[in-house]
């Protein structure tokens, strides 16, 4: 897959291939954008044109909205390309999405950045809106004789649209597992293993410290059933993640990734590795000492292997 980062004004003049493009900003790559991104594959196949996608960076909210811009994401950019490339994407654009990008209009939004790439075919969600406030739409798309235009209708779940938003506010509310459910996949994270406080190794559960590799949005603080891989292994090491501040040691702590794993005892400092959280165990819990932490992980241990059993090798 090549990825192109495209910036306004857009200089671009690489001469690409008829292109079938799906846009987005596709944030969490879940059930709905896949309606989008296979739909954009399926008349890419059907009329023998490259596959692309367009999404942008950063989020649109960090210059139209800044009482609420989203700084955090389900898949920050790396996670995004990675998991575009392995569904067989050619060409990946990433638009700065800048003060000046936000202001042009519409018109010339197609022009420099569709039109002038290639592109013969558009595939967007039904709500996909583009230029200065937002103006253009689909509807506005299918004028253009350039290219053809195909939307795609909201992909639901229980009659509700499957949006990042939802998704964003079920991690952040200890439903995890329906996250899960919206995502098609379990929720992960991408890091590497960093030295940590060796406090684990001294009350019998060794962990490994994750620092995650981009602004990924954390689920609500506590312990959580999860597996694990570590670098180009394919093999899927159970355990128990604990997300948090560490109450029981510290009054006032920045935000931890700690992952215990069952039945492994290896040195992996500085490993990449990759966290899919599966169940929420419970919130997190200031204990009065260490016997009750103890016990507390004890109990979290024995639950996470009963709900982890199909990855039991």
């Amino acid at each position: 897959m090549e990825t192109y980062r495209l910036y306004y004004p857009n200089d671009f003049d690489i001469q690409l291939e008829p292109t079938a493009l799906a846009i987005g900003f596709f944030d969490g790559l879940h059930l709905g954008h896949k309606e989008v991104i296979e739909k954009m594959i399926e008349i890419a196949d059907e009329k023998n044109l490259k596959k692309a996608v367009m999404t942008f960076d950063p989020h649109p909210s960090v210059v139209l909205n800044p009482k609420a811009r989203r700084t955090t994401y389900l898949t920050p950019l790396l996670e995004k390309e990675k998991m575009l490339e392995e569904k067989g994407i050619d060409y990946l654009f990433v638009v700065n999405f800048s003060s000046d990008f936000a202001a042009l209009s519409p018109d010339t939004f197609v022009h420099e950045y569709l039109i002038k790439n290639n592109v013969k075919e558009v595939i967007a969600g039904f709500d996909f809106s583009y230029g200065q406030y937002g103006k253009g739409s689909i509807t506005t798309l299918k004028t253009y004789d350039a290219f053809n235009t195909t939307k795609v209708l909201p992909f639901t779940e229980d009659n509700e649209k499957i949006s990042t938003t939802k998704i964003r506010e079920l991690l952040l509310s200890d439903q995890l597992e329906e996250a899960n459910k919206l995502l098609g996949r379990s929720y992960e994270i991408n890091g590497v293993v960093v030295q940590g406080e060796k406090r684990g190794r001294t009350i019998g559960f060794r962990t490994a410290n994750i620092e995650p590799n981009g602004p990924y949005l954390l689920p609500s603080l506590g312990v959580y059933a999860v597996t694990m891989t570590i670098g180009t292994d394919d093999t899927i090491y159970r355990g128990v993640a604990s997300i948090g501040k560490k109450p029981t040691f510290h009054d006032d702590y920045k935000v931890t990734i700690e992952v215990h794993l069952i039945d492994f005892d290896r040195t992996i400092y500085g490993e990449e590795v990759t966290v899919y959280l599966h169940n929420f165990l419970r919130g997190e819990k200031k204990f009065d000492g260490l016997d009750d932490l103890i016990e507390a992980m004890t109990k979290d241990k024995e639950n996470a292997v009963k709900l982890l059993e199909k990855y039991n090798e």
